[in-house]
């Protein structure tokens, strides 16, 4: 299953792997291309890159959906390349990049399944970039245009969303497969925003969303979701006044 695509829409492509059951994203426009989300680690990048390449010879930019490292650690191998983010998220990436790399790394070596010790030595030696550009209303990709919004907080509090013609991509504000990652937003106090947050989502009016992790969803299944998360949230409030 590692390093498939899957055909979204006209030159809208999202790249599916078992690790993680990650989802990156590609958007192609007549001179530009959008990579969303670049994985963990500069390895895993770098693989990233020459599937890209394989697909488009285009100009590329990047966006990243949020700092969790399996999203943003594998930028470098795209460089020279301007990087789009919310502040926050780069201030996350500043922050927080060597204590992800300490930590996964040794969930890597716990795990210690087939190739994760080559996983947790690429991640152990990756120094993520940090995005360079504050994201802006909108990237011009020449004939397309893809928007990129921060809807509210949720899975973290700088979550950035790509909305391109009918396809959101919505890093780990929707997750596919399994549920949602809901340590940062306990930690971040973001929860509770969570629902609201997705029904901006909703309100783009999407015939696919593009999780984080999983398979592409409807918006039966963002609402569905969403109505999930409402639920914890209000039990999380109720217990934690």
């Amino acid at each position: 299953m590692d390093g498939r695509w899957v055909d979204i829409g006209d030159g809208i492509l999202a790249r599916r792997y078992g690790e993680l059951d990650l989802t990156v994203g590609l958007v192609l426009g007549g001179e530009r291309a959008l990579v969303v989300d670049t994985r963990g680690d500069a390895t895993q990048g770098a693989e990233l890159a020459a599937a890209v390449r394989e697909v488009t010879a285009l100009p590329l930019v990047v966006a990243i959906t949020h700092a969790h490292f399996d999203h943003c650690f594998g930028t470098a191998a795209l460089a020279p390349v301007a990087v789009y983010a919310h502040p926050r998220c780069t201030a996350a990436i500043r922050s927080t990049a060597a204590a992800q790399r300490e930590r996964w790394s040794a969930w890597y070596r716990a795990r210690g399944g087939p190739g994760d010790e080559a996983v947790a030595a690429a991640l152990a030696a990756t120094d993520p970039p940090l995005p360079d550009r504050e994201a802006p209303a909108e990237v011009d990709l020449g004939g397309r245009s893809a928007a990129l919004c921060h809807l509210g907080a949720g899975h973290t509090d700088h979550d950035l969303v790509v909305h391109a013609d009918g396809v959101v991509f919505a890093g780990d504000l929707v997750e596919q497969g399994a549920p949602p990652d809901l340590e940062d937003a306990v930690l971040g106090a973001t929860l509770g925003a969570w629902p609201a947050t997705l029904d901006r989502l909703l309100a783009l009016g999407p015939r696919t969303v593009v999780p984080g992790h999983g398979d592409p969803v409807d918006a039966t299944f963002v609402a569905a979701q969403r109505a999930e998360l409402a639920e914890l949230a209000a039990l999380w409030a109720n217990r934690h006044p």
